[in-house]
């Protein structure tokens, strides 16, 4: 069993899926950073406050002596607009890399390979058969 799982575990593609996963791990920390200090502050200055402060409050919370009794009860749009400028720009960015990556490969099957030594040997047994 420990044998099997050593064999699976050292797949190519199990390896390629582990190295997108740490990259992709890697690249939201970084999408997040640029989202969160570059891109929010720009929006947040369309109502002059920080997007994640944008809601709709349905009930406000209840104080009583001075501590909340009950929480504020809201629709927080801010964090979803958020979300979802960060969503659509992992999305063009991945789109730009598969783009990228099956423009490599659609290169590579267009560049006609060398037929194997052993077909090129047979071919010319072949041509001299012919002439004789």
């Amino acid at each position: 069993m420990l044998k099997e799982f050593k064999e699976f575990a050292m797949k190519g593609n199990l390896i390629d899926l582990a190295v997108g996963f740490v990259m992709g791990a890697a690249f939201t920390k970084v999408t997040n950073a640029f989202i969160n200090g570059m891109v929010m502050p720009l929006v947040g200055l369309i109502q002059g406050k920080n997007l994640s402060d944008w809601k709709v409050v349905l009930k406000d919370a209840v104080m009583e002596n001075g501590k909340e009794k009950t929480a504020e009860v809201a629709i927080k749009y801010g964090d979803f607009i958020s979300m979802t400028i960060e969503f659509l720009i992992v999305a063009f960015v991945m789109f730009l890399v598969v783009k990228a990556v099956n423009k490599m490969k659609k290169k590579q099957e267009e560049a006609p390979a060398a037929p194997p030594a052993q077909e090129v040997l047979l071919t010319e047994i072949r041509d001299l058969l012919k002439k004789q």
